[in-house]
């Protein structure tokens, strides 16, 4: 026995008998109650004022798990209450996930149904498809799914023979995700809607799309390979969604002290000024650096002139780039990290007879840290001395003999 619910989706209230007690199990003779099947939750409601908390089916029956065992016993007869805001939700939902559906065959190549799930406060829809969905084409998805609803399409549904369902190409087949559609040798149950979107479902559904109201595209993932995830809201909480992001628009144009039509065009000026002000940044803050080496102290050894400092407030890759561009032929570059556990870069000249590795060896094995390099530069970090340490380290430092 299958679940009357998606033939006769409007039905909240049936009167039915009781052919299976176990424990908090019941079956009944025949049920409105809709259970869980291709992304689709099941139903909640009562049997005879007892909670329905899940409801599953197997190849012989559907079975109601309640919230206790309940005091009627098999050959009663019992009355099924149906949650009507959930039930109604639920049909929205599916629905609006067809219509969307519909919308991509408009607008993704190749187009295939690679799942569905309904969950309290937004749906999933996924696709198959080799297009790219960028941001242009989810709000076209939302704008041609919003168009169709406007358009009051009328829904159907009908059995209709398996052989020449599956001989259309206008029905989209998931018999993966669509449990139980195809369970049935005979026949496939296909949900259409006006021609808009044409797809083999158990699932229930509302007879007008007006009465999905207003969808809201959330956002789209790759949960998998060759998968594109789309999230969506229906109802009031598409409604609120949809108020929430309206509201921080006009929050973003009126501190970018622009208009909603130009927010786009000055949200790209001020970028474009934000980088600029960044390269300008990063270039004062490499003179700055370079100027700090430049006043460095210089101690002769073995013919090799040695500058030597402390930089404080400066990161270790932009202390190496400058000590690089600041080394002569024949000069070495030692700079220090003023931190607390201050790193060390050391740059030498090609005609020095200094390896810029063995110096920063040298240190290591004294403070430890690690790092290491060759004889053109070497680097290293954490430190265990005061900065000041270190740079004299360097000013003591000789070639082993």
């Amino acid at each position: 026995m299958r679940t009357r619910a998606p033939a006769d989706p409007e039905v909240r209230e049936f009167t039915a008998e009781v052919v299976d007690v176990d424990d908090r199990t019941v079956t009944l003779d025949h049920t409105y109650f809709y259970a869980e099947s291709g992304g689709q939750p099941a139903d909640s409601g009562t049997i005879d004022g007892v909670q329905v908390v899940d409801v599953q089916e197997d190849a012989d029956a559907v079975r109601h798990t309640l919230t206790a065992s309940p005091s009627f016993e098999v050959g009663d007869a019992v009355t099924g209450v149906v949650d009507d805001d959930f039930r109604t939700y639920c049909m929205r939902a599916h629905t609006a996930s067809h219509v969307l559906y519909g919308a991509g065959r408009r607008l993704l190549d190749d187009l295939g149904y690679g799942g569905f799930d309904i969950s309290e406060e937004k749906v999933r829809l996924d696709f198959t498809t080799p297009t790219e969905i960028d941001d242009e084409t989810l709000v076209e998805l939302e704008r041609l799914t919003n168009r169709a609803i406007w358009d009051s399409l009328d829904v159907s549904w009908a059995e209709v023979p398996a052989d020449e369902a599956t001989a259309r190409d206008d029905v989209a087949f998931n018999t993966k995700t669509e449990e139980g559609v195809m369970a049935d040798a005979d026949t496939v149950r296909v949900v259409d809607i006006d021609g808009w979107d044409v797809a083999a479902c158990g699932g229930t559904h509302v007879s007008n799309t007006r009465e999905i109201g207003p969808v809201t595209v959330l956002d789209r993932s790759n949960p998998g390979e060759g998968l594109t995830r789309v999230e969506f809201a229906v109802g009031p909480a598409g409604i609120d969604r949809g108020a929430d992001r309206h509201h921080a628009l006009r929050r973003t144009a009126a501190t970018l002290e622009t208009n909603l039509d130009d927010l786009a065009e000055t949200a790209a000026a001020v970028r474009s000024e934000r980088d600029e002000l960044q390269d300008r940044v990063r270039e004062l803050e490499r003179a700055a650096v370079a100027d700090a080496i430049d006043g460095f102290d210089t101690v002769e050894k073995q013919g090799t002139t040695w500058h030597l400092g402390v930089l404080d407030g400066v990161d270790p890759n932009d202390a190496g780039e400058a000590a690089k561009s600041a080394v002569d032929d024949a000069d070495v570059v030692g700079a220090v990290g003023g931190d607390e556990r201050p790193y060390l870069v050391v740059a030498a000249g090609p005609d020095s007879d200094v390896h810029a590795g063995d110096v920063v060896d040298a240190v290591t094995d004294t403070y430890g840290g690690g790092g290491g390099g060759g004889p053109p530069f070497a680097q290293g970090g954490g430190l265990d001395a005061d900065p000041e340490a270190v740079r004299n380290a360097l000013r003591e430092w000789e070639p082993a003999d």
